[in-house]
């Protein structure tokens, strides 16, 4: 089973039996809410996912204690009770088949795999990302001549799921253990290649990288059409910058969001990957913390 479905699969799995349970997750950082651009069309029966409030637990304050591992940055892990609730409200059970979408294009997929990361965390075996997300399903043509897919504004009122999450599905990293993959391994800054060399930073309060980090930005995981590369050329590019099937990985982003894109195109090339949740709104949180800038690894 991939981490990924493609539009022509999904639309075939809909009009089957056995449907998946459907998950919008459209967010983009610093815009509203997208419940408004749900409510104006979305696929035929998915619910509405808040990333904030469902995916994420309140930025941590300076000085506040967080559990281990679920980051003190902008997009903390949520609380279990909070995450449970708002997957079976959607109608997530444990022997369903969830797929999860967002906006899609180029750039796209960071919400949707946080969600596919944090269900795949939180224990359930079966969550797939829907390839290239709306855009990719309002622009599909069936081959034989078919019209548009359908998309709906009716809001579903699903049966309520039994999904119970049982942490440990997927690796963490605090920030200690983010610095000593950096050394020992590889450790995959998922940002854009300014920031990570520091040129510039638009949301955190220093710019530049962690020592030992490798600039690998999300944007390059997908073709022109916003979907993921194949696993091959994914592999490739993760060789090119030193992490194979064998190699111990780690990413980080901003705030744990889009290195979880990071994570799974990982996955589709094969390669397992620890997110460091708390990624660099967390790190540049403790002045302590050391800091590189240019090109280089530091």
């Amino acid at each position: 089973m991939t981490a990924i479905i493609s539009v022509a699969e999904l639309a075939s799995d809909l009009a089957a039996s056995a449907a998946p349970v459907l998950l919008d997750v459209r967010y983009r950082p610093g815009d509203p809410p997208g419940l408004p651009e749900y409510q104006k069309g979305h696929l035929p029966g998915a619910v509405y996912i808040d990333l904030e409030s469902e995916l994420a637990a309140p930025p941590a304050v300076a000085g506040q204690d967080v559990p281990r591992g679920s980051g003190g940055g902008r997009h903390p892990l949520p609380a279990l009770d909070v995450f449970g609730a708002a997957m079976r409200r959607a109608g997530v059970t444990a022997d369903r088949p969830v797929v999860v979408y967002d906006a899609g294009g180029l750039g796209g997929g960071w919400a949707a795999a946080r969600c596919w990361w944090l269900l795949r965390w939180a224990g359930h075996p079966d969550v797939r990302v829907l390839d290239g997300g709306l855009e990719a399903w309002g622009s599909y043509r069936d081959p034989e001549g078919g019209g548009p897919l359908p998309v709906s504004t009716e809001t579903p009122d699903p049966a309520p799921g039994d999904f119970v999450p049982a942490p440990g599905g997927m690796p963490t990293l605090d920030a200690d253990e983010a610095a000593a993959l950096a050394r020992r391994g590889v450790l995959l800054d998922a940002r854009a290649a300014e920031r990570y060399r520091g040129e510039v930073e638009p949301i955190d309060p220093v710019a530049g990288h962690v020592p030992g980090a490798v600039s690998a930005p999300t944007t390059e995981n997908l073709t022109d059409a916003g979907t993921f590369r194949s696993p091959k050329a994914l592999a490739e590019r993760f060789e090119a910058l030193g992490a194979g099937p064998d190699t111990e990985v780690g990413v980080y982003c901003g705030s744990g969001v889009s290195a979880a894109q990071e994570v799974l195109a990982l996955h589709l090339a094969g390669i397992d990957a620890a997110l460091y949740v708390g990624s660099w709104s967390e790190w540049t949180s403790d002045g302590r913390r050391p800091v590189a800038t240019g090109p280089e690894r530091g």
